[in-house]
């Protein structure tokens, strides 16, 4: 089972085999969704500026690159136009930081601070795509409770829970 410690020298997570590989998969996954974004072949790509950012029609997309201006529809595509760029290359810095600290047959790494909040931000973006792609509420404890062990999103649920634990650890690790 994952674990997470302060320790002198930084922040110990350790992580068993399956849940290296997990990690691994949904942050492959993550980058994979992320893909390389719009409007980064013209010329002012060079700059951060997307020539056609527009809100995607992928409910996880639309997500992790919500509107800012929900009320004044070009604010929000110039606003998306000069800052989409730069957020998915965040968001993949986070998950490639992630990949990088994992190890081939369990994990056992020891982090600084930034590296940690790295960690967070991915974790809180693979939980925003789960959770999404599960349309997850605030019942879905009592959802999952009576759900079928075979229902095919079973480990998806446990994915998302398993989680939301590491991520509590690192905070918790932090305070």
């Amino acid at each position: 089972m994952s674990h997470v410690r302060k320790k002198r020298e930084g922040f110990r997570v350790r992580l068993e085999p399956e849940e290296t590989a997990l990690l691994r998969a949904l942050m492959e996954q993550l980058l994979a969704l992320l893909g390389e974004g719009p409007g980064e072949d013209g010329e002012l790509a060079s700059l951060g500026i997307a020539e056609n950012a527009t809100k995607s029609d992928d409910p996880v997309l639309a997500r992790l690159f919500p509107d800012a201006y929900r009320d004044d529809g070009e604010a929000a595509g110039e606003f998306r136009r000069y800052t989409e760029m730069g957020l998915r290359d965040g968001k993949r810095e986070a998950a490639q930081a992630v990949l990088g600290a994992l190890g081939e047959h369990g994990t056992d790494a020891v982090l600084d601070e930034k590296q940690v909040q790295e960690w967070l931000r991915a974790l809180n973006d693979v939980r925003l795509a789960l959770g999404t792609r599960l349309d997850i509420t605030e019942d879905w404890y009592e959802e999952v409770g009576g759900m079928d062990p075979r229902d095919p999103r079973a480990p998806m649920f446990a994915a998302y829970d398993w989680l939301t634990m590491l991520q509590d650890g690192l905070v918790r690790a932090l305070q």
